[in-house]
């Protein structure tokens, strides 16, 4: 599983059960440390340190401890987040001969120089099966993801890929946990921020238009903003020429007079473009219906992720159905209660993005890409969520 390649992550396990050929007591510890996800108590699972501390598979290299934690556990995960449990006898921060490479024998600690927002309740996530890419067509990688800030993270392309499982909504959302078990189940182990206010908003009516979209090709602005009636749930944004209206915003027919070539080829690539769903009280799911992927900036697939907010650019393949947005509705009062949760240091603005989407057609950004701005991709919509929006203007005019 993960976010290794399926060939890194084969040879990764191939080095791995070759190092243990003759430790076959530590290999079924291996074994059933990874079937049973944990549960059961097991060995040091030890290969030798190398002078330099790094293993190299496939022509990469890397912190053994941190390639095998990623192939089975965390697949976003930054290379200085883990930590070893107490019972790790080859623990590599222990400097030992040999380092012990057993995923279960460390845990899961958010760096200190990612801040995360909390909002909208106090509720975390645990983080989906998302995998880290490095092209636009295709779906495994070769190349090492960079890691090269201060804080030993940068923004990533996190891959969401179709699922294979059928139910009534076949990609599922991520399970909510009670703040009291998160501290001990999320594996994304977001920081508990200090509340500095929990502000309750009774819900007005419902706006006249759930969303409004946008249509950019680079950074300018090609046509009118197309607003969705709250009677139309779903709309679906293509790139076919017929006319736009209700729950159908086609930009094929839009003409810009600086449109280049490049841009009037990626165009041709929307097809069937996405379809955009609101459920409930403001959850917001993205259906890829084009035959490419499409890539969104969300500040709640971040927080998903385990990522610090903006710091990841989310690629969904063709017949990827994800969640992208939503709002927490506070149970306990019947669902008529919105709870926004401000952190120390985060602004109007901030919270603002949270209730704005952007998606590239065909096209990424980022250190990944040779663009790095979304504002750099030849096509690309900015979505506003006007419940969000309204809600979030009315908590603000209670501060």
């Amino acid at each position: 599983q993960g976010g290794e390649s399926e060939t890194f992550a084969k040879r990764a396990i191939e080095s791995l059960v070759k190092k243990l050929k003759e430790k076959k007591d530590e290999l079924d510890s291996l074994i059933t440390a990874i079937t049973t996800n944990g549960a059961h108590p097991s060995k040091c699972v030890t290969i030798q340190r190398t002078l330099d501390g790094r293993l190299q598979v496939a022509g990469r290299k890397g912190f053994p401890h941190v390639i095998y934690a990623r192939l089975w556990r965390w697949p976003d995960l930054h290379k200085n987040e883990l930590k070893h449990v107490k019972y790790c006898q080859y623990a590599f921060d222990l400097k030992c001969d040999s380092v012990c490479v057993n995923p279960y024998h460390y845990e899961r600690v958010v760096s200190p120089g990612i801040d995360l927002l909390c909002m909208f309740n106090r509720c975390l996530f645990t983080a989906p099966s998302s995998m880290l890419v490095k092209d636009e067509y295709v779906h495994d990688y070769e190349g090492q993801p960079s890691l090269s800030s201060a804080e030993g993270h940068s923004v990533q392309t996190i891959q969401h890929p179709p699922s294979n499982r059928a139910s009534t909504e076949p990609y599922s959302t991520p399970a909510m946990l009670a703040p009291t078990e998160a501290s001990t189940t999320s594996t994304t182990n977001f920081p508990n921020i200090p509340v500095a206010s929990t502000i309750n908003c009774l819900f007005s009516s419902a706006p006249e238009y759930w969303c409004s979209i946008a249509y950019f090709e680079m950074d300018v602005q090609v046509g009118e903003t197309f607003k969705v009636p709250s009677s139309c749930p779903i709309v679906t944004v293509d790139g076919y020429v017929d006319p736009s209206g209700g729950d159908r915003f086609c930009l094929g027919q839009l003409s810009n007079v600086h449109r280049t070539e490049a841009i009037e080829r990626a165009r041709l690539h929307i097809g069937k473009g996405v379809q955009l769903e609101c459920k409930g009280e403001g959850d917001v799911w993205v259906r890829c219906l084009s035959d490419h992927a499409v890539f969104v900036q969300s500040y709640y697939l971040d927080r998903e992720a385990g990522r610090a907010p903006g710091d990841a650019v989310h690629k969904i393949y063709p017949s990827a159905y994800i969640k992208v947005g939503l709002l927490f509705l506070d149970k306990k009062m019947g669902g008529n209660s919105l709870y926004l949760v401000p952190a120390a240091g985060i602004g109007v603005d901030d919270l603002r993005r949270l209730c704005i989407l952007r998606m590239s057609f065909v096209k990424g950004w980022g250190p990944d890409y040779p663009r790095q701005s979304i504002k750099e991709t030849p096509c690309w919509i900015e979505i506003h969520l006007h419940r969000a929006l309204q809600l979030l203007d009315e908590v603000l005019h209670t501060m």
